[in-house]
């Protein structure tokens, strides 16, 4: 089995799933008592969220840059980024490492295209709606992204912000959240990508009458099928 060095923090609420969903696949594929062999960074989000407010970018990479660095140093094989919207920065912190960098739209791309869906919603951080890291991706894999309007998206963003990353669930967010998804399978979504991981804490399946996209959950499932060797 393969060290996964992971870039946490994230904030906590989401990566914590990706500590439990790596660990999970590797004792469901080897049985016993075995667990992943992790190398976690997890950062303070306050200060991850400066940069973003800020449009700080360049600081951010550096930082994440800096610490994949550290944990490739420390025998990570590969890195893993637990988040949607710090992928802004990924190819600088795959330029500064010598390991491979699991990128999160891969695997995100892989189980739409699989689903046979191909027209997919992307909810998330207004950076990951608004900008193309994701996005082009997605595209570049001959998937059509549609993205809330600029009402939708303030709602989401602040629900993100304000409620799913200080670990409030509220009923009444779920409901607009919901409501802005319907709107977007009305102009044509078949499919829905939950493009942040906090997201999916918020949004379940059986919520949305479309297939969800649970890039936190595909992206751990990922790295623990690199680290088998699956």
């Amino acid at each position: 089995m393969k060290t996964i060095g992971l870039l946490g923090g994230m904030s906590w609420e989401s990566s914590i799933e990706y500590e439990r969903i790596i660990n999970e696949a590797v004792r469901d594929a080897l049985g016993g008592t075995h667990s992943a062999d992790l190398i976690i960074r997890s950062f303070d989000f306050a200060e991850i969220e400066r940069f973003q407010e800020i449009d700080d970018w360049v600081g951010a990479s550096a930082l994440l840059a800096d610490s994949a660095r550290e944990l490739e140093r420390s025998g990570a094989e590969a890195i893993v980024l637990c988040t949607n919207t710090m992928h802004r920065v990924a190819d600088e912190i795959s330029a500064a490492i010598g390991v491979p960098l699991i990128h999160i739209a891969d695997p995100t791309a892989d189980a739409i295209i699989a689903s046979g869906s191909s027209t997919v919603a992307l909810l998330g951080t207004r950076y990951t709606m608004e900008q193309g890291f994701i996005v082009e991706p997605l595209k570049e894999r001959g998937l059509h992204v549609l993205v809330p309007p600029e009402s939708d998206r303030t709602v989401i963003h602040n629900v993100i912000f304000d409620e799913l990353v200080r670990g409030v669930i509220d009923e009444s967010s779920r409901d607009l959240v919901i409501a802005a998804i319907a709107r977007l399978v009305e102009s044509g979504a078949n499919g829905v990508v939950a493009g942040c991981t906090e997201i999916e804490l918020l949004i379940r399946p059986s919520d949305i009458d479309v297939p969800l996209f649970p890039t936190a959950r595909l992206h751990a499932e990922a790295a623990a099928r690199w680290a088998l060797e699956i």
